[in-house]
C-alpha cells in the first residue's frame, strides 16, 4: 500500500533515542511503499544542519530518503495546497493557519496522490479529504 509518512514519524524512524515512543507507528511503515511530501524531506535536511550532525550521519539520511518516492511538487499539487487551504479556513481547521504551512503541504500531498497519511500529530484529524493511516 502505498503511505504518505509525515516528518515525525518518519524522522523517529531514524532515531534510537526517539523510535521507542513512536515505535507502533513506525511500525506500521513495514511493508508499506513509503512517499515523503517535499516539505518533509526539506525538514529533515534543515533538522540535520541546526542539530550539527556529521558527514556519516547525514549520508545516512540522505540514504533513507532514497529508500522512498518523494512528491513531486507540480501545478496540480500546488492547486491541491491552495484548495485544501480554503477548505480548512471555510471548516475553521487549524491547518489553514500560517503556522501550519508545512503540515498542509504534507496533508496535500496525501490527497494529491490519494494516499493515507501516517502520523501522530492531531492536527492531522478532521482534515477534509484527508484519510489517516490508523
Amino acid at each position: 500500500m502505498r503511505l504518505v509518512v509525515d516528518t515525525g514519524i518518519f524522522s523517529a524512524s531514524l532515531s534510537r533515542r526517539r523510535r521507542a515512543h513512536f515505535e507502533t507507528h513506525v511500525q506500521r511503515m513495514a511493508g508499506q511503499q513509503i512517499f515523503l511530501a517535499a516539505v518533509t524531506v526539506s525538514e529533515l535536511r534543515y533538522g540535520a544542519l541546526v542539530a550539527q550532525w556529521g558527514g556519516p550521519r547525514r549520508q545516512r539520511l540522505e540514504e533513507s530518503i532514497q529508500t522512498t518516492t518523494v512528491i513531486p511538487i507540480s501545478d496540480r499539487l500546488i492547486s491541491t495546497v491552495a484548495e485544501l487551504r480554503h477548505e480548512c479556513r471555510l471548516a475553521g481547521h487549524s491547518l489553514h493557519d500560517r503556522s501550519h504551512a508545512n503540515d498542509l503541504w504534507i496533508a496535500a500531498s496525501a490527497i494529491h496522490i490519494d494516499a493515507p497519511l501516517l502520523t501522530a500529530d492531531s492536527v492531522f484529524e478532521n482534515t477534509p479529504g484527508l484519510t489517516l493511516h490508523q
